[in-house]
């Protein structure tokens, strides 16, 4: 069993709503910045169901005016087993 950090999931989908309310952005501006048909993916995100991209990742920092540090919330105490 090896350290390595992880993801966050839950905790990184209530920075993307807590940033989203900040910049004042609702769910459907987003959903019309990304081109999407329905909300479901942002709605998603915000639930720590699904993770961005990372091409919308990038564009959702841009979006938020943030750093991709500041969206991510990283779990560095995870223990992986990793196969060498």
């Amino acid at each position: 069993m090896v350290n390595l950090p992880v993801i966050d999931m839950i905790r990184t989908g209530q920075n993307i709503g807590r940033l989203r309310k900040q910049a004042k952005l609702s769910v459907k501006d987003l959903q019309d910045i990304f081109g999407f048909a329905t909300p479901q993916a942002i709605y998603k995100w915000q639930q720590g169901a699904a993770l961005p991209t990372i091409d919308n990742l990038v564009v959702l920092a841009a979006v938020l005016q943030v750093h991709l540090d500041d969206i991510l919330v990283i779990d560095s105490a995870t223990q992986v087993q990793i196969s060498a």
